[in-house]
């Protein structure tokens, strides 16, 4: 009996620097798994799970009455085949819906992921809102995950620097 291991997935978004996905393929190909590129809408909400991961989805807007398979950003998924071309991993994506750090961690349980790689928040005054309203996502799988996760770092600051989100 031939086993397959265990997948790894990565959060993608639009306009996230490469390295979070370059990251996490290289994770995959020292496992030998499948890397898996997840995308969240928080606009959604997830109707139904597929045995695969993917799902049925609605919006959260009152006056639609759309209900349909998620769909994969063809841009972003343009931005993945082209980080990873030539790369030596097997990979797939995945459209989520609801909030992310959940969607992630569902996605992760129903594959039975090996590890979830995310990148970290970015410093800049306009995440730092975003973060403040949403959490951070990686924060939030790292207490509710029981799988580890990964996260990159996008933007370092140097220990003894002042974060951006607490200067003043």
């Amino acid at each position: 009996m031939v086993r397959t291991p265990p997948p790894v997935i990565v959060g993608v978004t639009s306009g996230q620097p490469d390295a979070v996905v370059l990251a996490a393929s290289e994770f995959a190909a020292q496992f030998g798994s499948e890397l898996i590129c997840a995308s969240v809408d928080p606009s959604r909400y997830m109707l139904e799970e597929l045995p695969d991961g993917n799902m049925t989805s609605a919006s959260f807007d009152p006056d639609s009455f759309e209900q349909a398979a998620a769909e994969f950003d063809r841009g972003l998924r343009a931005q993945i085949e082209r980080v990873l071309h030539g790369r030596n991993v097997t990979w797939s994506t995945r459209a989520l819906a609801g909030e992310p750090a959940r969607a992630l961690g569902q996605l992760a349980g129903t594959v039975r992921a090996v590890m979830i790689v995310v990148g970290s928040r970015e410093p800049s005054v306009r995440h730092s809102l975003r973060s403040f309203f949403t959490g951070s996502v990686a924060v939030r799988l790292a207490h509710g995950q029981q799988r580890p996760v990964v996260i990159i770092p996008l933007n370092p600051v140097p220990f003894g620097s002042e974060l951006p989100w607490d200067e003043e």
